[in-house]
């Protein structure tokens, strides 16, 4: 994905620190792409496919984790970053740190499912909700960029953020609620397995709504 120009990063990368920390936020949000794509091929049955996109979702995850400890590693040296911007950096990289991961236990279960008949409904159903992850995750980038160059503008789509993630937690409880329309005839432990899938994706957005609850404090500073 192109990378982006986060101007709040863009004025303190003079240390290698903040150029990891920019790349580890970039590949954070690029797993739940993956996992939209890995579920709209689960819905269409297309489970090779769907294994394509998971396994490049392990893979963008797993640099996520390596650059998350090279950003510990190198803020932890005391590089040219004052107390305060340090602090703010490991709680940003902390928090999408967990964001791609789980987005992987999403993509886990998504992987144990395949095959598995799943009602085409409650499969619309997850490809809605990682659409709207992506949107989330989305507005919680434009917020990033922004909390320098305009910190009104990141306060306001940070609020958009937690709109977002309501919408979402309402379709999780929907699409909880059809368990009972399908569970005789569904498979209990692809049942049990499905549950964990949009509790996963769930918790992703409220991940990016803690984020963008962070960010509103971090801009409210500029």
């Amino acid at each position: 994905m192109e990378r982006k120009s986060y101007d709040w990063f863009e004025q303190r990368r003079k240390t290698r620190g903040l150029d990891l920390a920019h790349d580890q936020i970039t590949k954070a949000f690029d797993t739940v792409t993956w996992l939209n794509k890995a579920t709209k091929s689960f819905a269409e049955k297309n489970f090779k496919e769907a294994q394509q996109y998971i396994d490049n979702l392990y893979k963008t995850e797993e640099g996520v984790d390596q650059l998350r400890s090279d950003v510990f590693m190198e803020l932890s040296k005391g590089a040219a970053l004052v107390a305060d911007y340090r602090e703010d950096l490991l709680h940003l990289v902390k928090r999408l740190d967990t964001l791609a991961d789980h987005s992987k236990d999403a993509a886990r279960c998504l992987e144990m499912l395949s095959g598995s008949d799943i009602p085409q409904e409650l499969a619309d159903k997850t490809v809605y909700m990682t659409g709207k992850l992506v949107d989330t995750a989305q507005t919680l980038r434009g917020s990033l960029e922004k909390i320098s160059s305009n910190p009104s503008e990141a306060i306001k789509e940070a609020k958009k953020v937690g709109e977002i993630e309501h919408d979402i937690d309402t379709e999780y409880l929907k699409t909880k609620s059809l368990f009972v329309k399908y569970g005789a005839a569904m498979n209990c432990g692809a049942m049990v397995i499905f549950d964990d899938l949009i509790e996963f994706i769930e918790q992703a957005a409220d991940m990016c709504a803690d984020t963008a609850d962070y960010i509103i404090v971090l801009s409210s500073r500029e």
